[in-house]
């Protein structure tokens, strides 16, 4: 009789979730930590929304040709709007790692591994 054939769980991309709940880590702590990643991934879309305001603002400000003055403002605030969405990336990565580190390292502490 043939052994049944074992299938390979296919991988799909997901956005944030990079990590698993654990035997070891309780539930408030997963919690929390599903919590503060879906306010680090609210923050990042927030950072993108204003960068995209900026953006609109500099393009109506680039359309408006009685004033030359607003030229000026129209590339500052072009300026700013890519500033604000590399600094939301940033941030968002930062923590994002600093969360993936934090768990891993009270997996470790649960386990009695030592690093």
């Amino acid at each position: 009789m043939k052994a049944p054939v074992k299938l390979k769980k296919m991988k799909l991309l997901r956005f944030g979730r990079d990590f698993k709940p654990d035997q070891e880590v309780i539930l408030r702590d997963y919690l929390a930590i599903e919590r503060t990643r879906l306010a680090n991934e609210r923050t990042l879309l927030s950072y993108i929304r204003s960068s995209l305001y900026l953006l609109l603002g500099s393009i109506a400000l680039f359309q408006i040709k009685k004033y030359p003055n607003f030229e000026y403002l129209a590339l500052a605030s072009l300026f700013f709007s890519i500033i604000f969405f590399v600094i939301g990336v940033y941030r968002f990565t930062l923590l994002k790692k600093s969360l993936k580190r934090l768990y891993y390292m009270s997996e470790s502490v649960n386990n009695g591994d030592d690093k």
